[in-house]
């Protein structure tokens, strides 16, 4: 039987609950007992097996009924879990009943029941990324929304460039989920298929029933079957961990974007206060972004991941040696940091604190430089642009020189003057007047994630 495992104190950074309980040691094994359950039933149904002896294998494959223990040991002697959990359960069934023992496993092999077992995982774990990938998404759709109108720095090459609206970099999280929702959905559909192909991927152990077998297995499992057995092929598990590291380098961008408006120094946001988080066991004053810090953690770690599952498509021939190996724990591995990086980033904007008299003083940090296209485009009309830009720029090292606001620099050049009114500079050097289309991709962004979502 089972002992209990002490709990793992970095869980909460590198998975979540429900991950947790869909890639634990006994889900995996209860996951391979299901396929070997619903092998039995399918071969009742096309007349391989007899019907008396489906009662008994169908009572043993429980994964309560195993001992771990044994088959931790026996794993590595045997090259994958499989084989020694078939001779338990042979076992088991035939401790029950001797005759219905001869047809545990007839006609599969064990990366049949391991490839399976693992969809079936994946397919449970997509449908918890999904649920999680759709609420974060509604969060910052409203967040979006909210603050459309509202004018932030535009930064660029980690400088200040020029205004937008902190709604329409929320949109650009909010825009890349989009496109990771829609993939995610074809990489589920891609993998939610059977794998059924004995030794050598011919179904030769079940002469001319091998197919009838197959979709009778598909339909108990609720998978699609496909035009053959893919033993050596990866490409469907290669697609899910491809799309998770995207995933996960979108959150990380998230989580880069929040950590640097957090700095002391910018402070335009800050992440959900709560007795506990982000304290500093040195400094009382801390508050560190430490879902960020988490979410940033997985993008560092999940790209290498990935890189193995492409690596492990290489295989040799029919059946992989080596390279099938190295996939069982590594995408187990790239799903649960993708859960655990979707729910840092959805605690830390729920509840996210955005100070916008802090955007709106960053703003005027530069002294009015921050707009200085805006009045280079004005003066364009009269002067050039090549022109403008050239007595504009003159304009900002002056300013910076003397430290005064570009307006007063500028308001002191007769050109200028003769070209721009009071009301033009007022305008000119208004941020919330210089945002362009940010208001209208904002609204395009939301319409769309709430008419795909139909939320």
């Amino acid at each position: 039987m089972s002992s209990p495992i002490p709990p793992d104190l970095s869980a909460a950074f590198d998975s979540t609950p429900a991950m947790r309980t869909v890639f634990s040691d006994r889900a995996r094994v209860q996951r391979m007992l299901d396929v070997e359950a619903a092998l039995a039933r399918a071969q009742v149904q096309s007349g391989i097996i007899p019907a008396l002896a489906l009662a008994a294998i169908n009572a043993v494959c429980d994964a309560d009924q195993m001992d771990f223990s044994a088959l931790a040991q026996a794993a590595p002697l045997a090259g994958n879990l499989a084989i020694p959990l078939v001779k338990q359960l042979t076992a088991r069934v035939a401790a029950v009943d001797a005759e219905a023992a001869k047809y545990v496993h007839w006609g599969a092999t064990s990366q049949d029941i391991i490839d399976t077992g693992l969809v079936l995982q994946l397919r449970d774990a997509c449908t918890h990324i999904e649920a999680d990938l759709l609420q974060l998404g509604d969060v910052l759709a409203q967040m979006a929304e909210q603050y459309r109108d509202t004018p932030q720095v535009g930064r660029t090459w980690m400088q200040q460039a020029l205004p937008i609206t902190f709604g329409l970099k929320v949109a650009g999280w909010l825009d890349g989920l989009h496109r990771h929702r829609t993939r995610i959905t074809g990489a589920k559909a891609q993998l939610s298929v059977l794998q059924f192909g004995g030794a050598t991927g011919t179904l030769a152990s079940l002469g001319n029933q091998g197919l009838q077998v197959a979709t009778a297995l598909a339909a108990e499992l609720k998978l699609t079957l496909p035009d053959m057995p893919w033993h050596a092929q990866r490409d469907r598990f290669g697609e899910l961990a491809a799309t998770l590291g995207l995933l996960v380098g979108s959150l990380g961008k998230m989580a880069r974007d929040i950590s640097l408006l957090s700095q002391t120094e910018i402070a335009e946001l800050a992440e959900p206060v709560a007795p506990g988080r982000g304290g500093s066991s040195t400094l009382p004053h801390k508050r560190n972004p430490v879902a960020c810090a988490a979410t940033l953690a997985a993008a560092v770690r999940v790209p290498g991941l990935v890189g193995t599952m492409l690596s492990a498509m290489v295989q040799e021939n029919e059946r992989a040696l080596g390279g099938w190996q190295a996939e069982w724990e590594c995408l187990p591995q790239i799903v649960q940091l993708a859960a655990a990086a979707l729910q840092h980033m959805l605690q830390a904007v729920t509840g996210l604190q955005i100070d916008t008299d802090k955007m709106r003083a960053n703003l005027d940090l530069t002294d009015g430089q921050i707009m200085a296209e805006a009045v280079t485009l004005a003066l364009a009309e009269k002067l050039g642009r090549l022109a403008a830009h050239e007595l504009v720029e003159r304009a900002c090292h002056r300013a910076v020189a003397s430290r005064q606001h570009l307006r007063a620099v500028l308001a002191q050049d007769p050109d200028v003057n003769s070209i721009l009114t009071a009301d033009d500079f007022d305008s000119v050097f208004n941020p919330a007047d210089y945002t362009g289309l940010a208001t209208q991709f904002v609204d395009r962004v939301v319409q769309t994630w709430r008419k795909e979502t139909q939320r």
